[in-house]
Parts: structure tokens; sequence; C-alpha cells
């Protein structure tokens, strides 16, 4: 039996893999990617390939669930999957996992960066204050998706920040100004004081990069805001601690009199 290497990219380009990350990778007989669960926005295909002196080949969300093509590869061949941030933060990724060790094939993970860390880290809250992180898919035809806005709210009773991931599509990216929309619209079908004009949210833009971007402020003041190309991520805060109050106003922008309304 062969071996799968989990590999993760990190953040925003091909230079955010780790040492021991392109170590792994020179030394597999064979490399697949998956865009599906983020996007590195900063690099193409081609970069990638080029620096790691390896053919790529991407796969869909559905191919690395039914995890055929990659079991097949590794069953007398070392195979590394690079996925985008931290590999194992994706549901599918886990279930692979699993099915290559019923089948008696190894498995190592090489950690990479991940959103899930950096988001709070760049606005300086206190990671170990966060809840349950959501995703916002985008809507469709009669279906609004109510169980982001269920999880700020679960969160935001025991005092909790929320992370809220926003939709990858193959052919579009929301925006943190979309995915203030549609729990917004929400709020206006459940009227449950979760996330309305004036709740404090911040956004996280294309984290990693040379231009990121964070800022924090009243909905009804971001909820237009330009921040820019994806990726986006939204931070809806719970009870802060008087230093989170201080960072984002002093790092977000976030208006001063939270630090007085902290409590």
């Amino acid at each position: 039996m062969g071996k799968i290497i989990f590999i993760g990219f990190g953040l925003f380009d091909e230079k955010d893999i780790t040492l021991k990350g392109l170590e792994n990778i020179k030394k597999s007989d064979k490399v697949f990617a998956e865009f599906y669960t983020a996007r590195l926005m900063g690099t193409s295909k081609e970069k990638i390939e080029e620096l790691f002196g390896k053919k790529i080949k991407i796969l869909s969300r559905k191919e690395v669930e039914e995890g055929k093509i990659i079991l097949d590869a590794a069953k007398n061949k070392n195979v590394a999957f690079l996925t985008p941030g931290d590999p194992m933060t994706a549901t599918t990724h886990v279930a692979l996992r699993m099915q290559a060790n019923e089948i008696g094939i190894k498995t190592k993970i090489v950690h990479g960066v991940s959103v899930i860390t950096a988001a709070p880290g760049m606005l300086g809250l206190q990671s170990y204050k966060f809840g349950r992180t959501t995703t916002i898919p985008f809507p469709e035809k009669n279906y609004l998706p109510e169980s982001p806005y269920d999880v700020i709210r679960q969160n935001k009773e025991n005092g909790l920040h929320t992370l809220v991931l926003l939709d990858v599509k193959p052919d579009r990216l929301m925006t943190a100004n979309e995915g203030m929309k549609i729990l917004l619209m929400v709020e206006e079908k459940r009227k449950e004081n979760v996330f309305t004009p004036e709740t404090l949210v911040c956004v996280v833009a294309r984290a990693g990069s040379d231009d990121c971007l964070i800022s924090a402020g009243y909905v009804k003041n971001l909820s237009n805001k330009d921040f820019g190309e994806p990726m986006h991520s939204l931070i809806i805060p719970g009870k802060l601690h008087f230093m989170e109050a201080e960072a984002l106003v002093k790092l977000a922008g976030a208006p001063k009199n939270i630090i007085k309304a902290r409590s």
C-alpha cells in the first residue's frame, strides 16, 4: 500500500505552503488538489506546478467525496492531496482519511495556516472565545439559508464570537456584502434581533496577502463598503473583553463607543 499525505496550502498563494509541505510534495508520486473549500486568489495552477515541479490534478467536491481517484492512486503510490488552509478543517477531507484507513492506506497530515486562526488574530480577538464556525451558502429558489443565523444566535447567547465563512462556487465567490445582506434577510423574516443594522460586525478580506484588509463597525455602515477582491470572511463578535474591544477600535477602525458598551 502507498500513502496519502494531506497538505495544507495556506491562505493566499503558492508561497504559503510550509517547507515540510513542499518537501513531501516533491517526494510524492502523484499530486491532487481541491479548490472547492476555498481559493488561493494570489496564484494559479501554472504557478503552483512551477514551484512544486509537479503536475497537479484538480478534483471536484464530488470526486473527493467519492474518494475513488485518490484511493486508487494511493494503493501503490505516495499521493499528495493539497487543500486550501489546513487539511482537516473540512469534513470531506476527514471522510477521505477515514476511507483510506479502512482499506489499509496510510495517511499523514502536514498542517497549513487556516483562516480559522488567522482571521481572529488579525482582528485582535481571542481564539478561545469563539463558538461554532458557520458558512453562508448562496440562496437558491425558494431557499433562504437560516442555519448561519441560528449558529450566530447560539454563540451570542453564550457570549462567544462567530466566524462566518462565505460560499465558494466554481464561477462565483460570495462577498462580505452579500453575506451581510443574506443575514439581514433572515433577520427580517425571523425578527430575533440577532443580526440587525446595529449589529457589530468584522470583515476580513484577502487574509495572507500583502493587501489584506480588516474592518469593524456596525452593519449599517459596512454593508455597502467596498472591501475589494475575495476571499472574504465575517466575524460576529459576542461579549468582548476590554482588550478585544480596544483592538477592534485601534486595528480595525471600530467605533470607540464599543469600548464602553463591551459588557
